[in-house]
């Protein structure tokens, strides 16, 4: 009876389990996400970014008052446009330190898909797929760790800054590839210290028992969510020991740093994620809320001040990656679920939009310079070449170096691809 209870425990009731063990046996609490055996990586990859950040703008980030204006038009509202780096390329007044890195930028004004609801927008948007109530698709992250292997011995392949509660994570993947998330880029890393009653000789002590009981509950349970229980304490003390720590402490940082990114929680979060890139984590994703805009676009500044947190701290992320060296191998991506409609509604704001929205590329791998694809003259529909997620998807894959075609089979026995059967748009590639 109890083989069955632990063989029937699905992905979730063990990431629960192996959490709450790992609190109440070793006195701390660290996310189940790293895996003990470092994977090899592959010698060689066709693409040209080694790491990513991707930045989604959660609620649905209106593209006519970002990337796609239409000067003259009455959809246009206030927002007017100004020159970028590239000459007859203009993007929205609020976005002028953007509008600065603009020769690193390829910008999608051609995306759309056909759901405007929030939750399964965004599901689509990370994993190529469409919500299905018997699996759940992997995030981009876990793709990388799964097809190019383990990067880091102590640090996570995946971090996640302020997470929505609706991020797929490691989808139908094993835990061991999940994301670890941060909640307040501000405070870091939590819960990382034993408490001060348990000593280190203790903590040894404790480990050993541990070990002990586990290598008894192996032999009896051959579950792979087993194992991954028992891996969780040598990965955790291994983080725990870890010099490396210190890449999640924004006081490491210089006050005016911290200041030109600003001190919200994007512009920390998008701080914190180049102290991660610089240390070697792979994959890094900054959540940015606040966009989903009904009434009081304009009047209420919900949308200047929205766009001035966005461009302030993404356009300083691209000047210091740039000044590092980093942005000739770490690729950027920003986009969201959806638009906002281009008419103004009576509460004086925009309304979900699916049929046409703006995604933007960065980067390593990628063409800068450049607008793709456009919408009609009202910015309602797709005009010219129009991108699904999928698309978009396989385009970052592609730029990272991931097979489009190699398949993984989920627990149910489906086949998966890293952009379901999305293609790579040639012209946005270096």
């Amino acid at each position: 009876m109890k083989d069955e209870t632990v063989r029937l425990l699905d992905t979730q009731d063990r990431r629960r389990f192996l959490s709450y063990a790992a609190s109440a046996s070793l006195g701390v609490s660290l996310f189940p996400g790293m895996d003990q055996a470092v994977q090899a990586a592959e010698e060689s990859s066709p693409g040209k970014a080694k790491r990513i950040i991707y930045l989604f703008m959660s609620g649905g980030m209106s593209h006519i008052d970002t990337f796609d204006l239409k000067p003259g038009h009455e959809n246009q509202g206030s927002t007017k446009g100004i020159a970028t780096s590239v000459p007859g390329c203009q993007i929205s007044q609020h976005l002028p330190t953007l509008a600065s890195q603009f020769d690193k930028m390829a910008v999608i004004r051609s995306m759309n898909t056909q759901t405007g609801d929030h939750e399964a927008g965004e599901y689509l948007m990370r994993t190529s797929y469409e919500s299905i109530a018997t699996e759940r698709h992997p995030s981009i992250g876990p793709w990388m760790q799964r097809l190019l292997g383990r990067k880091s011995k102590s640090l996570p392949d995946t971090v996640m800054i302020s997470p929505s509660g609706r991020h797929p994570g490691p989808g139908f993947f094993d835990p061991s590839l999940s994301p670890l998330p941060i909640a307040d880029p501000n405070r870091g890393l939590e819960n990382t210290k034993a408490p001060s009653y348990l000593t280190d000789k203790s903590f040894d002590k404790r480990i050993e028992l541990i070990n002990k009981f586990d290598r008894k509950f192996q032999k009896r349970f051959k579950d792979h969510g087993v194992k991954t229980y028992t891996d969780l304490y040598a990965e955790a003390t291994s983080l725990l020991a870890s010099e490396e720590l210190v890449a999640f402490d924004l006081n490491k940082e210089k006050n005016e740093d911290r200041d030109r990114y600003g001190r919200d929680a994007f512009g920390q979060g998008c701080l914190l994620a180049r102290r991660l890139i610089e240390n070697n984590v792979r994959c890094v994703e900054v959540t940015c809320g606040g966009w989903d805009m009904h009434t009081a676009i304009f009047d209420g500044n919900a949308l200047p001040s929205r766009a001035a947190i966005m461009d302030r701290a993404v356009g300083n992320l691209m000047k210091d990656l740039s000044a590092r060296g980093l942005l000739d191998d770490t690729l950027i991506v920003l986009t969201t679920e959806f638009g906002r409609s281009p008419g103004i509604n009576y509460n004086v704001g925009r309304d979900h939009h699916p049929a046409v929205f703006s995604s933007m590329l960065a980067g390593a791998g990628i063409k800068g310079g450049q607008f793709y694809g456009s919408s009609d003259a009202e910015a309602f529909s797709v005009d010219k070449d129009g991108v699904s997620p999928a698309d978009l998807n396989a385009t970052i894959a592609k730029a990272l170096g991931l097979s489009l075609e190699e398949i993984v089979i989920s627990p149910t026995g489906r086949p998966f691809k890293v952009a379901n059967d999305g293609k790579p748009i040639a012209a946005l590639l270096s």
